[in-house]
């Protein structure tokens, strides 16, 4: 391997919740099929070569629209890895970013055919490191989910404590007690009642919950 040149990169995981057949949500990612090698006919992130003209931010949102028809609204720069053996073809240094979606903005995109997605516990062998990136990203996201205010760009601005739930128990992978979360979250004070319900339900309607504001903080 020609060590001499190192070559910049992005590459993005991108998290979005998924339910199929009336289940409970579960965690996907798509992935973009390689055309050329190396790894020719595997599964990658999407991402791309860092234009000398282009910040790391900007072409990261590039890459993704140009590859996944996606603009989320949280993108946020995860970790950059350098491992001299990472590409047979020589030195790239990949910078990484997680980029949260709703399902909405997901089934608004248009991706190309060479576009798939798949549950995010239960990925095929991917090109490079991309498995140890995408792990290494699932760990951080299901840290955060504990203490940042991660679930509201799955579910917008309003939501019921039974859907924040569901965004807990999809990101960490496991089910959690109805009754210890409602209490957990009846004592938070990042949790603010709106005053309104969540319409068409046929029993009794849910509250609707947000997070509490920096401005409501204050106030």
């Amino acid at each position: 391997m020609d060590h001499a040149t190192t070559r910049l990169a992005v590459s993005t995981v991108i998290f979005a919740l998924r339910q199929e057949d009336g289940g409970a949500p579960t965690l996907w990612t798509p992935f973009v099929l390689r055309t050329r090698q190396p790894h020719l006919d595997q599964w990658a992130l999407p991402g791309g070569w860092l234009p000398a003209h282009e910040d790391l931010d900007s072409a990261a949102a590039r890459t993704l629209s140009e590859t996944t028809g996606l603009h989320p609204s949280y993108l946020e720069q995860l970790y950059t890895f350098g491992g001299v053996d990472r590409s047979p073809t020589g030195r790239v240094v990949s910078v990484a970013y997680t980029a949260l979606v709703r399902t909405d903005e997901v089934d608004r995109a248009a991706p190309g055919e060479n576009v798939r997605w798949f549950r995010a516990d239960a990925l095929p062998r991917l090109a490079f490191d991309h498995n140890a990136i995408v792990d290494y990203a699932l760990a951080r996201l299901r840290t955060k989910v504990e203490y940042a205010h991660i679930a509201h760009t799955f579910l917008g601005e309003t939501f019921t404590l039974a859907q924040l739930r569901s965004v807990h128990e999809a990101v960490l992978g496991h089910a959690l007690d109805a009754a210890n979360f409602r209490r957990s979250m009846a004592t938070s004070t990042d949790l603010v009642e709106t005053g309104e319900v969540l319409a068409g339900t046929p029993h009794r309607p849910p509250k609707l919950f947000r997070y509490r504001t920096a401005e409501s903080t204050r106030s």
